[in-house]
Protein backbone atom coordinates (compact mmCIF):
# COMPACT_ATOMS: atom_id res chain seq x y z
CA UNK A 1 0.00 0.00 0.00
CA UNK A 2 1.53 3.29 -1.09
CA UNK A 3 1.54 6.40 1.12
CA UNK A 4 -0.91 8.01 -1.32
CA UNK A 5 -3.52 5.35 -0.56
CA UNK A 6 -2.96 5.15 3.21
CA UNK A 7 -6.03 5.85 5.36
CA UNK A 8 -5.47 9.17 7.06
CA UNK A 9 -5.38 9.56 10.83
CA UNK A 10 -4.46 13.23 11.35
CA UNK A 11 -4.04 12.79 15.11
CA UNK A 12 -1.00 10.54 14.50
CA UNK A 13 0.99 13.40 12.96
CA UNK A 14 4.10 14.30 14.98
CA UNK A 15 3.41 11.58 17.57
CA UNK A 16 6.43 9.55 18.66
CA UNK A 17 5.87 5.88 17.83
CA UNK A 18 8.02 2.85 18.64
CA UNK A 19 7.55 -0.51 16.91
CA UNK A 20 9.43 -3.45 18.42
CA UNK A 21 10.04 -6.23 15.93
CA UNK A 22 9.74 -3.41 13.44
CA UNK A 23 12.44 -4.22 10.90
CA UNK A 24 10.50 -6.78 8.84
CA UNK A 25 7.08 -8.27 8.11
CA UNK A 26 4.12 -6.86 10.02
CA UNK A 27 6.33 -4.60 12.12
CA UNK A 28 7.94 -3.02 9.06
CA UNK A 29 4.55 -2.49 7.41
CA UNK A 30 3.35 -0.79 10.60
CA UNK A 31 6.41 1.48 10.68
CA UNK A 32 5.77 2.53 7.08
CA UNK A 33 2.06 3.12 7.71
CA UNK A 34 2.74 5.23 10.81
CA UNK A 35 5.34 7.30 8.98
CA UNK A 36 2.95 7.83 6.05
CA UNK A 37 0.52 9.30 8.57
CA UNK A 38 3.10 11.74 9.87
CA UNK A 39 4.22 9.90 13.00
CA UNK A 40 7.88 10.05 13.96
CA UNK A 41 8.83 6.40 14.05
CA UNK A 42 11.50 4.54 16.01
CA UNK A 43 12.28 1.20 14.38
CA UNK A 44 13.38 -1.57 16.72
CA UNK A 45 14.73 -5.00 15.83
CA UNK A 46 17.68 -7.25 16.61
CA UNK A 47 19.32 -6.86 13.18
CA UNK A 48 20.89 -3.36 12.99
CA UNK A 49 21.35 -3.60 9.22
CA UNK A 50 17.68 -4.40 8.65
CA UNK A 51 16.64 -1.62 11.03
CA UNK A 52 18.84 0.92 9.23
CA UNK A 53 17.57 -0.20 5.82
CA UNK A 54 13.96 0.43 6.82
CA UNK A 55 14.83 3.80 8.37
CA UNK A 56 16.46 4.87 5.09
CA UNK A 57 13.44 3.68 3.09
CA UNK A 58 11.06 5.68 5.29
CA UNK A 59 13.25 8.76 5.05
CA UNK A 60 13.49 8.37 1.27
CA UNK A 61 9.67 8.40 1.19
CA UNK A 62 9.59 11.69 3.10
CA UNK A 63 8.93 10.25 6.56
CA UNK A 64 10.75 10.66 9.85
CA UNK A 65 12.39 7.60 11.40
CA UNK A 66 15.26 6.68 13.68
CA UNK A 67 17.02 3.39 14.28
CA UNK A 68 16.62 1.88 17.74
CA UNK A 69 18.06 -1.65 17.46
CA UNK A 70 18.03 -3.96 20.45
CA UNK A 71 16.83 -7.28 21.81
CA UNK A 72 13.33 -6.97 23.28
CA UNK A 73 13.92 -9.99 25.51
CA UNK A 74 16.70 -8.06 27.30
CA UNK A 75 15.64 -5.46 29.89
CA UNK A 76 18.92 -3.54 29.67
CA UNK A 77 18.73 -3.44 25.88
CA UNK A 78 15.19 -2.06 26.07
CA UNK A 79 16.34 0.64 28.49
CA UNK A 80 18.94 1.66 25.91
CA UNK A 81 16.26 1.66 23.22
CA UNK A 82 14.15 3.99 25.36
CA UNK A 83 17.09 6.32 25.89
CA UNK A 84 17.85 6.37 22.15
CA UNK A 85 14.26 7.18 21.22
CA UNK A 86 13.81 9.85 23.88
CA UNK A 87 17.09 11.52 22.92
CA UNK A 88 16.22 11.56 19.20
CA UNK A 89 12.45 12.08 19.19
CA UNK A 90 11.08 12.47 22.71
CA UNK A 91 8.96 10.20 24.94
CA UNK A 92 7.12 7.33 23.25
CA UNK A 93 3.41 8.11 22.82
CA UNK A 94 2.43 5.20 20.55
CA UNK A 95 3.80 1.73 21.18
CA UNK A 96 3.47 -1.38 19.02
CA UNK A 97 4.95 -4.37 20.88
CA UNK A 98 5.33 -6.77 17.97
CA UNK A 99 8.44 -8.82 18.79
CA UNK A 100 7.83 -12.56 18.36
CA UNK A 101 7.39 -15.26 15.78
CA UNK A 102 8.56 -18.60 17.21
CA UNK A 103 5.48 -20.50 16.02
CA UNK A 104 7.08 -23.24 13.90
CA UNK A 105 5.19 -26.53 14.32
CA UNK A 106 6.58 -29.06 16.80
CA UNK A 107 4.83 -31.94 18.61
CA UNK A 108 4.62 -31.32 22.34
CA UNK A 109 6.50 -34.58 22.90
CA UNK A 110 9.48 -33.01 21.11
CA UNK A 111 9.11 -29.56 22.72
CA UNK A 112 11.78 -29.68 25.40
CA UNK A 113 12.13 -27.23 28.31
CA UNK A 114 14.87 -25.23 26.59
CA UNK A 115 12.77 -24.66 23.47
CA UNK A 116 9.71 -23.87 25.62
CA UNK A 117 11.61 -21.15 27.49
CA UNK A 118 13.01 -19.71 24.26
CA UNK A 119 9.55 -19.40 22.68
CA UNK A 120 7.93 -17.94 25.79
CA UNK A 121 10.80 -15.46 26.20
CA UNK A 122 10.45 -14.31 22.60
CA UNK A 123 6.66 -14.21 22.33
CA UNK A 124 5.46 -13.28 25.82
CA UNK A 125 8.28 -12.07 28.06
CA UNK A 126 9.43 -9.63 25.36
CA UNK A 127 5.99 -8.01 25.46
CA UNK A 128 6.03 -7.77 29.25
CA UNK A 129 9.52 -6.24 29.25
CA UNK A 130 8.57 -3.74 26.54
CA UNK A 131 5.50 -2.65 28.49
CA UNK A 132 7.49 -2.55 31.72
CA UNK A 133 9.97 -0.21 30.03
CA UNK A 134 7.59 2.20 28.31
CA UNK A 135 4.30 2.19 30.24
CA UNK A 136 5.51 4.11 33.32
CA UNK A 137 6.11 7.31 31.32
CA UNK A 138 2.70 7.00 29.66
CA UNK A 139 1.14 6.46 33.07
CA UNK A 140 2.81 9.59 34.43
CA UNK A 141 1.74 11.69 31.44
CA UNK A 142 -1.81 10.30 31.55
CA UNK A 143 -1.83 9.45 27.86
CA UNK A 144 -0.69 6.73 25.49
CA UNK A 145 -1.84 4.06 23.08
CA UNK A 146 -0.40 0.55 22.89
CA UNK A 147 -0.97 -2.38 20.55
CA UNK A 148 0.33 -5.87 21.31
CA UNK A 149 0.57 -8.87 18.99
CA UNK A 150 -1.13 -12.19 19.70
CA UNK A 151 -2.07 -14.72 17.01
CA UNK A 152 -4.95 -16.93 15.97
CA UNK A 153 -2.79 -19.66 17.53
CA UNK A 154 -3.45 -18.03 20.88
CA UNK A 155 -7.20 -18.07 20.28
CA UNK A 156 -7.68 -21.74 19.47
CA UNK A 157 -5.87 -24.93 18.39
CA UNK A 158 -3.64 -24.55 15.34
CA UNK A 159 -0.59 -26.01 13.68
CA UNK A 160 1.76 -23.88 15.78
CA UNK A 161 3.73 -25.34 18.67
CA UNK A 162 2.17 -25.42 22.13
CA UNK A 163 4.62 -22.95 23.67
CA UNK A 164 3.78 -20.36 21.02
CA UNK A 165 0.05 -20.90 21.50
CA UNK A 166 0.36 -20.49 25.26
CA UNK A 167 2.57 -17.40 24.92
CA UNK A 168 0.22 -15.70 22.47
CA UNK A 169 -2.80 -16.46 24.65
CA UNK A 170 -0.82 -14.88 27.47
CA UNK A 171 -0.27 -11.71 25.42
CA UNK A 172 -4.02 -11.36 24.92
CA UNK A 173 -4.78 -11.80 28.62
CA UNK A 174 -1.94 -9.48 29.65
CA UNK A 175 -3.47 -6.85 27.37
CA UNK A 176 -6.94 -7.29 28.86
CA UNK A 177 -5.59 -7.09 32.40
CA UNK A 178 -3.53 -3.96 31.76
CA UNK A 179 -6.40 -2.20 29.99
CA UNK A 180 -8.50 -2.46 33.15
CA UNK A 181 -5.57 -1.34 35.28
CA UNK A 182 -4.49 1.63 33.14
CA UNK A 183 -7.70 2.97 31.67
CA UNK A 184 -8.32 5.66 34.28
CA UNK A 185 -4.77 6.89 33.73
CA UNK A 186 -5.60 7.65 30.09
CA UNK A 187 -3.61 4.76 28.61
CA UNK A 188 -5.31 2.46 26.10
CA UNK A 189 -3.98 -0.98 25.19
CA UNK A 190 -5.37 -3.41 22.62
CA UNK A 191 -4.20 -6.59 20.93
CA UNK A 192 -4.15 -7.97 17.37
CA UNK A 193 -4.56 -11.68 16.63
CA UNK A 194 -3.82 -12.35 12.96
CA UNK A 195 -4.19 -15.67 11.19
CA UNK A 196 -2.07 -16.57 8.14
CA UNK A 197 -0.20 -13.45 7.04
CA UNK A 198 2.07 -13.75 4.01
CA UNK A 199 5.32 -12.43 5.42
CA UNK A 200 8.54 -13.19 3.56
CA UNK A 201 9.44 -16.00 5.96
CA UNK A 202 6.21 -17.82 5.08
CA UNK A 203 6.66 -17.24 1.35
CA UNK A 204 10.13 -18.79 1.52
CA UNK A 205 9.09 -21.76 3.64
CA UNK A 206 5.85 -22.85 1.94
CA UNK A 207 5.51 -23.87 -1.74
CA UNK A 208 3.44 -21.48 -3.87
CA UNK A 209 0.82 -24.14 -4.63
CA UNK A 210 0.30 -24.82 -0.92
CA UNK A 211 0.05 -21.09 -0.22
CA UNK A 212 -2.63 -20.76 -2.89
CA UNK A 213 -4.65 -23.61 -1.37
CA UNK A 214 -4.38 -22.05 2.06
CA UNK A 215 -5.49 -18.65 0.77
CA UNK A 216 -8.50 -20.18 -0.96
CA UNK A 217 -9.65 -21.73 2.33
CA UNK A 218 -10.45 -18.31 3.82
CA UNK A 219 -13.96 -16.87 3.33
CA UNK A 220 -12.43 -13.73 1.79
CA UNK A 221 -10.50 -15.90 -0.65
CA UNK A 222 -7.02 -14.74 0.26
CA UNK A 223 -4.46 -14.82 3.03
CA UNK A 224 -3.60 -11.67 4.95
CA UNK A 225 -0.81 -9.25 4.14
CA UNK A 226 1.43 -7.34 6.55
CA UNK A 227 -0.34 -4.18 5.38
CA UNK A 228 -3.73 -5.60 6.45
CA UNK A 229 -2.43 -5.96 10.00
CA UNK A 230 -0.68 -2.59 9.91
CA UNK A 231 -3.96 -0.85 9.05
CA UNK A 232 -5.65 -2.45 12.06
CA UNK A 233 -2.74 -1.27 14.22
CA UNK A 234 -3.14 2.29 12.91
CA UNK A 235 -6.80 2.29 13.91
CA UNK A 236 -6.07 1.05 17.43
CA UNK A 237 -3.23 3.54 17.92
CA UNK A 238 -5.27 6.49 16.66
CA UNK A 239 -7.98 8.57 18.31
CA UNK A 240 -10.46 6.87 15.98
CA UNK A 241 -10.50 4.06 18.57
CA UNK A 242 -10.59 6.37 21.60
CA UNK A 243 -13.28 4.28 23.34
CA UNK A 244 -11.63 0.94 22.58
CA UNK A 245 -9.35 -0.71 25.09
CA UNK A 246 -8.74 -4.23 26.35
CA UNK A 247 -9.92 -5.86 23.13
CA UNK A 248 -8.26 -8.54 21.02
CA UNK A 249 -9.07 -7.96 17.36
CA UNK A 250 -9.12 -11.16 15.31
CA UNK A 251 -7.75 -10.68 11.79
CA UNK A 252 -8.70 -13.93 10.15
CA UNK A 253 -10.17 -13.20 6.72
CA UNK A 254 -13.62 -14.27 7.87
CA UNK A 255 -12.56 -17.51 9.54
CA UNK A 256 -14.27 -17.67 12.94
CA UNK A 257 -11.94 -17.52 15.94
CA UNK A 258 -12.27 -20.33 18.48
Amino acid sequence: MSPATQPRYPDLADKVALVTGGSQGIGAATCRALAANGARVAVNGRDPAAVEALVRAIEDSGGTAVAAPGDATDEDALRRVRETVERALGPVELLAAFTGGKGAPAPVTELGPERWREVVETDLTSVYLTLHTFLPAMYERGAGAVVTMSSSAGRGPSGANAAYAAAKAGVSMLTTHLAAELGRQGVRINCLAPSAVLVERMRRAIPAEQLAEMAASYPLGRAGSPEDVAQAALYLLSDASSWVTGTTLDLTGGRAAA
